[in-house]
């Protein structure tokens, strides 16, 4: 570097997004077949963490089987997989803006009284910085 050459702390940049990966276990099988349960779960922790729900669809594949469910947001969206038969769900929270993603995970684990929690968030995408 040579004398008088003046640097800058790079610009912050902010995510476009948080992203939480949730794998809940120990969960009842029958609530995992409940597609009104679900939905209800999922929709209330969407609300708690300050999304705004556009639209709900879950199917039940009958029998012993699980649910597939989105909850769609104006923030993204809330999906959950489950499988009764290992007592399991697997949750996919994708959320922009102010909306909490780790708190809708939460809350969901909570509701579905998860036994064990293995939750992962990563950051989406960086916006350039805003121009003041």
């Amino acid at each position: 570097m040579s004398a008088g050459h003046i640097t800058s702390a790079p610009t912050p940049r902010e995510a476009c997004g948080s992203h939480v990966l949730a794998d809940l276990g120990g969960i009842s099988p029958a609530l995992l077949r409940n597609t009104v349960a679900l939905e209800a779960i999922l929709v209330n922790a969407a609300k708690a963490a300050g999304a705004r729900v556009l639209s709900a669809q879950f199917h039940h594949f009958g029998g012993e089987h699980g649910v597939t469910g989105v909850v769609l947001l104006a923030e993204s969206h809330i999906t959950i997989h489950t499988w009764p038969e290992h007592r399991f769900a697997a949750l996919d929270i994708f959320m922009c803006g102010k909306a909490r993603p780790e708190e809708a995970a939460a809350q969901i684990a909570a509701d579905l009284r998860a036994e064990v929690r293995n939750v992962r968030t990563c950051e989406r995408g960086f916006a350039e910085p805003r121009l003041r």
